[in-house]
């Protein structure tokens, strides 16, 4: 098979989230009909080309300062010593230019921990999950804004006697998202900037005031003031954002980096074995990162596999030259 084939199986099914199966009946419509067993070989060959391209990425989203982390569960069907059931999970780690997925049998501390290595410093923006509060004093987490909001949105829906105080409790978040994007837009005009500034830091203390105030009232429902104490508890990592502007207040990339593999866990229900996927992970790393920096993944792939061909079957010497960042 060509080059341009074999990056059109990739595609289909680790972009587009096309399962194999359908791929096959799409080829044989075509006149070509392809066993299962040639693609998984063919697939598990591709795998160590992009590997060492993969590793790369992988370390460069290590050296960065600033994370966005979420993970979702990813279905192997495969033993596993010392793991029960099939669920496995899925993270995603997002930089300025990478974009990372890790498979992992856990959901624990352990799994960012490892990525990021010994002695890691910066801020991760993640949602309220224990295990990003166990990752040291070095790494401070910036806690999503919108899953604070949503406490308030299922106060306000769920009930009628509590819709007035949960709806002033989600207009004031709407309104430090409104003043923060309005200081964002007006980086580089210093005066305007700061007066921006001062504007969104007195929102933020005038709510710190409110719920200090509220949680005081010994008549405030249970409900309510389990919403409060979580807001209190996660205060300093939600308010991050306000002395690091370059910090978003909520977490929605990272969220929305794991849209498209989900798709692909409802189209063909995650992976049959562990290598497929480890597979899995590395291409969505791949194209997502490529991507991310405005570079289109066909053309790359066509490119790389080409230049992995006129190198006897091997990933190309100079590596370097093919990753993203080092690309027009």
């Amino acid at each position: 098979f060509s080059t341009g084939f074999w990056v059109q199986v990739l595609l289909e099914k680790y972009l587009f989230q096309r399962p194999l199966s359908r791929v096959r009946q799409r080829l044989a419509l075509e006149g070509l009909s392809v066993s299962q067993g040639t693609l998984t070989g063919g697939l598990q060959r591709l795998g160590e080309l992009i590997q060492p391209l993969v590793v790369r990425i992988l370390e460069r989203s290590r050296q960065a300062t600033h994370w966005q982390m979420d993970e979702t569960r990813w279905l192997v069907f495969a033993e596993v010593e010392g793991k029960e059931g099939h669920q496995w999970w899925l993270w995603v780690v997002v930089t300025a230019d990478t974009c990372v997925y890790l498979l992992d049998p856990s959901r624990s501390a352990e799994v960012p921990r490892n990525h990021l290595g010994e002695g890691a410093e910066g801020i991760i923006s993640a949602d309220r999950f224990s295990a990003y509060k166990t990752l040291g004093a070095s790494l401070r987490i910036a806690f999503c804004w919108s899953h604070i909001r949503r406490d308030f949105v299922r106060l306000r829906d769920g009930y009628v006697r509590l819709r007035g105080w949960a709806d002033a409790w989600v207009h004031r978040i709407n309104e430090l998202f409104g003043k923060n994007q309005q200081r964002l837009t007006l980086q580089g005009q210093v005066e305007a900037f700061a007066r921006a500034d001062q504007d969104l830091r007195a929102a933020v203390t005038a709510m710190a005031q409110t719920w200090e105030r509220q949680l005081t009232d010994p008549w405030l429902p249970p409900v309510a003031r389990k919403a409060l104490e979580s807001l209190r508890t996660h205060w300093p990592g939600a308010t991050l954002f306000v002395d690091h502007p370059q910090i978003p207040m909520d977490n929605n990339e990272a969220e929305r980096a794991l849209r498209n593999p989900v798709v692909g866990r409802k189209n063909y229900y995650g992976s049959g074995a562990v290598w497929s996927g480890q597979l899995s992970a590395l291409l969505f790393t791949l194209f997502q990162t490529y991507l991310r920096n405005q570079l289109d993944p066909q053309q790359f792939l066509l490119a790389y596999f080409d230049a992995c061909a006129h190198h006897r079957g091997q990933p190309p010497e100079n590596l370097d030259q093919w990753l993203p960042w080092n690309l027009s």
